[in-house]
C-alpha cells in the first residue's frame, strides 16, 4: 500500500511538473515562434507611455532575453524561493511560494487566488452536495423502475440539464427566479460564511442548483446504467434467494457496486470545480478563482492566467491522487496496477 501511494504521488508531482512546463511554453515560447521579441512581451508590463530604453531594461531585468530554459528555471524555481523582479527602475519580491507577480495589479498572484478561494470551495461543495444526492437517488429510482413513467421523464430532465450550458441556465434562472420572483438574491452578492452563514447559503442558493443541475443530470444517467447492470449479477439473485429485504438487496449489494465510478468522477469534479468554476461564477458574478481568470484574460495579464493554470492543475492532480488512494483501500487488486 505504502509503495503504490509513493508510486501515485511520485506521478501526481510529475504531472505537475509537465503542466507548468506546458503552461510557461505556451506563454513564453510560442510568441516567440510567432515573431514575438523580449522587447515585445516587456511591454505589456512597463506601460504604454515607456520609451525604448525603459523596455529594453524591463526585459533584461524578467530575464525575457535569455534563453527559454533559464527563463523557466527562473519562474519554476521562484515557486519554492520566490524571485525579485525587476522592470525599468521599479523593484518588486514576489515571496516563495510564488506563481507570478502580476505587474498591472504591482501584486503576487497566489494571495489574490487564496482570497477567492473561500467563494469557490463554497460553490463547489455546496452543489456538489446536492448533485450527489438528487443524482444519485434519480438513477437508483430510475433503475428499479426502468419503463416506468417517472423513469422516462427523470432521464429526459437529465438528457436536457446535460444538453444545456450552465451560462444559459443560469442567466435564466437569475431573470426567473431573482429578478422576476425576487426568490433568491441576483447575481454579484456573496456574503462570506462567517459574516452571517444563513445569508451565506442564501446568496448562493441559486449557483449551488444551477450548477448541480448540470452535474446531477450525468451522475443520475451513470447510476442508472450502474444499478441496471449490477442488479442483473447471480450475487443479486442469490442474496434474493436468501430471503433478504429489497432495501437490503438494493442498497447493501447493488447501490454499493454501482457507486464504485461514482467515486472517480465525483472526486474528479470536485478537483476540476476547486481550480474554478469559470462559466457558473462569471455567470452569477461571484468573486471566486473561475471569474478572477476570466478578469485576467480580458485585462492581458499573463502571470494571473499561469498561476491560475497550475494551481487548478494542483487541485486535480491531488483529487485524482486521492481517487487513487480511495480506490486502492475499496478494491486491493488496484494496487498491483
Amino acid at each position: 500500500m505504502v509503495t503504490y501511494i509513493i508510486r501515485r504521488l511520485f506521478g501526481a508531482v510529475l504531472t505537475l511538473v509537465i503542466v507548468s512546463m506546458i503552461t510557461f511554453g505556451i506563454f513564453y515560447l510560442v510568441p516567440r515562434w510567432a515573431g514575438g521579441t523580449a522587447e515585445s512581451l516587456a511591454s505589456r508590463y512597463v506601460g504604454r507611455t515607456a520609451n525604448a530604453e525603459q523596455v529594453r531594461e524591463a526585459a533584461h531585468g524578467l530575464g525575457l532575453d535569455q534563453p527559454f530554459f533559464v527563463q523557466y528555471w527562473d519562474w519554476f524555481k521562484a515557486i519554492f524561493v520566490g524571485r525579485d523582479f525587476a522592470f525599468g527602475a521599479t523593484q518588486a519580491h514576489c515571496p516563495a511560494p510564488c506563481l507570478g507577480y502580476s505587474f498591472i495589479g504591482r501584486n503576487p498572484v497566489l494571495p489574490d487566488i487564496l482570497d477567492r478561494l473561500p467563494v469557490t470551495a463554497s460553490l463547489a461543495f455546496g452543489a456538489a452536495i446536492i448533485w450527489l444526492i438528487l443524482g444519485v437517488a434519480t438513477g437508483v429510482l430510475s433503475a428499479l423502475r426502468r419503463g416506468s413513467i417517472f423513469d422516462r421523464a427523470a432521464m429526459g430532465i437529465a438528457l436536457g440539464g446535460v444538453s444545456l450550458p450552465i451560462f444559459w441556465t443560469g442567466l435564466v434562472s437569475l431573470v426567473i427566479f431573482s429578478y422576476n420572483l425576487h426568490w433568491t438574491k441576483p447575481g454579484g452578492a456573496y456574503t462570506p460564511i462567517e459574516v452571517n452563514p444563513a445569508e451565506w447559503a442564501y446568496s448562493l442558493v441559486l449557483p449551488w442548483i444551477t450548477l448541480a443541475l448540470l452535474f446531477s443530470a450525468a451522475y443520475a444517467r451513470l447510476t442508472r446504467a450502474g444499478m441496471l447492470e449490477t442488479m442483473g449479477e447471480d450475487y443479486i439473485r442469490t442474496a434474493r434467494a436468501k430471503g433478504l429485504r429489497e432495501r437490503t438487496v438494493v442498497t447493501r449489494h447493488g447501490l454499493r457496486a454501482a457507486l464504485t465510478p461514482i467515486a472517480t468522477i465525483f472526486g474528479l469534479d470536485v478537483g476540476l470545480l476547486m481550480g474554478g468554476a469559470v462559466l457558473t461564477e462569471s455567470t452569477f458574478s461571484l468573486p471566486g478563482i473561475g471569474k478572477y481568470a476570466i478578469d485576467a484574460i480580458n485585462a492581458n495579464d499573463m502571470p494571473k492566467v499561469m498561476g491560475f493554470v497550475l494551481f487548478s492543475a494542483g487541485f486535480v492532480v491531488i483529487a485524482n491522487l486521492i481517487v487513487d488512494v480511495v480506490y486502492a483501500v475499496i478494491d486491493p487488486r488496484v494496487r498491483l496496477a
